[in-house]
């Protein structure tokens, strides 16, 4: 009979192939998959790993959607990548991969799994992100990950209000919720136009125009995502 490490050993080795990629150093791969409340110590855990991941998931996914053939307008790009990058698209993909079978989770997460296996797969998705980078660089990860961007990219029912979005954003840095504030209005009742103006902290200011205030807000939102969108390419 094989051993428990042998077992575990042909286990990552399926997930490997997955993945596309062999590892030149499992342990990587394996602290990518061991959740905070596993670990002894806080080197041990997949945090620092997701935090890499994070980035090295923005850069990929922007450069594929550059290079689609779509050629998507800047603003649609933004949104796109917004909404592949968050959270629930981060699991569909863990899933995709079948990490929730490989993830060590502590005994009081796992009463609440449930719950919590969301945001628990979307963070090992940017963990093992992470290190496929730091094992292959770009390839290695490009290569995890692209066959499941065109399914998302091509979803429209990913795409959220850029609203919601750009409070995402703001959220995960820490920052408040945007404010609207109309600022004038011109036309007649029946055809108006609405001009706002959107403070969102960290992420800028901007002025957008709709014919209601919810386009004009939904528009300035928009405008302000595919500004940190660029900033991040800088």
């Amino acid at each position: 009979m094989k051993n428990t490490r042998t077992q575990q050993a042909d286990s990552l080795g399926d997930l490997q192939t997955r993945l596309g990629w062999r590892f030149r150093d499992a342990t990587l791969l394996r602290r990518a998959l061991t959740h905070s409340s596993a670990a002894a110590s806080q080197g041990e855990n997949n945090e620092r790993l997701e935090f890499l991941g994070d980035r090295v998931l923005g850069l990929l996914a922007a450069e594929m959607l550059y290079r689609d053939r779509r050629a998507f307008r800047e603003g649609v790009m933004a949104a796109r990548l917004n909404a592949f990058v968050r959270k629930e698209s981060c699991a569909r993909i863990a899933r995709a991969w079948g990490l929730w079978e490989h993830i060590r989770i502590g005994e009081g997460e796992r009463k609440t799994a449930d719950r919590s296996q969301e945001g628990i797969l979307a963070d090992a998705c940017e963990a093992v992100l992470g290190a496929l980078f730091l094992d292959g660089g770009l390839e290695a990860a490009r290569r995890a990950l692209q066959p499941h961007c065109d399914p998302l990219f091509a979803d429209k029912g990913d795409i959220r209000d850029p609203k919601n979005e750009l409070q995402e954003w703001l959220h995960k840095h820490g920052a408040s919720p945007p404010t609207y504030r109309q600022i004038g209005r011109r036309g007649s009742d029946h055809a108006p136009i609405f001009f706002v103006e959107a403070d969102a902290g960290p992420a800028g200011k901007t002025r957008a125009e709709g014919t209601s205030l919810r386009r004009a807000e939904r528009q300035a939102a928009e405008n302000l995502l595919a500004a940190v969108a660029a900033r991040a390419l800088e």
